[in-house]
């Protein structure tokens, strides 16, 4: 997710304009943000619907829960849950079709600057990462009673850690003596085991990625909700998608080529081109990154890429 606290604590969010734009926003439409955060789409989405309209959003955090509901606005409705619930949800609300849909991947800047909930390496605090805290096993907790071999796997698979056999490892030795309870120790640990490191990378900075990603399921809920959104599309629809790093990335640039290709059909099968069936989705554009004057006030936005699809009339 993309939003940023300055050091002024004014909230920016990554590729707000571009990402909301990607939607064609309809007056009337129904459109739903997938990670509300601290609101920045949701509120430029808003100001874009007519009376008529309507905004639901999803998100596990309690922080961005009390914040979406200083929003008073009778077309928004905030749900409690992940996007992974987005089809059974929408589905409670009354809601089997959408206009747009929006999803800003990944952690949030209040979320990493906040050192309660154990995110970043940069604070010694308690080692949780959950987005949701008041649900699921804490990092602390996994850590502390995984496998050698799933601890390698995970920071291997979410991490891209070459080390990662030499940091479950170290892990599994020092969990012997003294279980994990803090960033600071398991960020302590990480190093001794990180022989290089990219110039100006910690050497925790991978290790910390896999563990979060694993505990919130966020992979797994991302290749889940993608065919639910293309399922609600109405046609015409638009989904807006914004990443933050290659594994995010790769399962949404795939997810997307796929359903615009439509049928895989053999070269040579003897079939006239208006027997085929149309792709359901159309890629729009070519994928947005953030400008110099965005990057100027957030850094954290170089990494982000903006990917926009259309739902077309080919059935699914």
């Amino acid at each position: 997710m993309s939003e940023v606290v300055t050091t002024s604590f004014v909230h920016c969010t990554v590729l707000l304009n571009e990402a909301v734009d990607a939607l064609a926003i309809q007056p009337d439409g129904i459109y739903v943000d997938c990670t509300f955060g601290r609101g920045g789409h949701s509120r430029l989405i808003l100001s874009k619907l007519g009376p008529n309209g309507r905004l639901i959003a999803f998100d596990k955090d309690l922080h961005a829960i009390a914040e979406a509901a200083t929003i008073t606005d009778p077309r928004f409705t905030i749900v409690h849950e992940g996007f992974v619930t987005l089809a059974d949800s929408l589905a409670k609300l009354g809601i089997t079709q959408l206009d747009g849909v929006l999803m800003d991947l990944g952690v949030s800047s209040p979320q990493l600057d906040d050192a309660s909930r154990g995110f970043s390496f940069r604070f010694d605090a308690p080692l949780d990462m959950r987005m949701d805290t008041t649900r699921g096993m804490t990092a602390a907790e996994w850590l502390n009673s995984a496998e050698e071999k799933e601890i390698a796997e995970v920071v291997k698979d979410y991490g891209e850690e070459r080390f990662a056999r030499h940091v479950a490892a170290a892990i599994v030795t020092r969990r012997a003596s003294e279980p994990f309870t803090t960033t600071g120790q398991l960020a302590e640990v990480v190093a001794t085991a990180v022989r290089t490191r990219e110039p100006g990378q910690n050497p925790a900075t991978r290790t910390f990625q896999a563990v979060r990603i694993f505990i919130n399921r966020e992979l797994e809920e991302l290749s889940l909700v993608l065919p639910q959104a293309l399922g609600l599309l109405k046609f015409g629809g638009r989904l807006s998608v914004i990443a933050f790093h290659s594994l995010e990335d790769r399962i949404v640039k795939r997810f997307i080529q796929d359903a615009a290709k439509g049928d895989h059909l053999p070269s040579r099968l003897p079939v006239r081109a208006s027997e085929i069936a149309d792709a359901p989705l159309k890629v729009i554009g070519k994928p947005i990154r953030a400008g110099q004057d965005e990057l100027k006030l957030n850094p954290r936005a170089r990494s982000a890429i903006l990917r926009i699809a259309e739902r077309t009339a080919g059935p699914l």
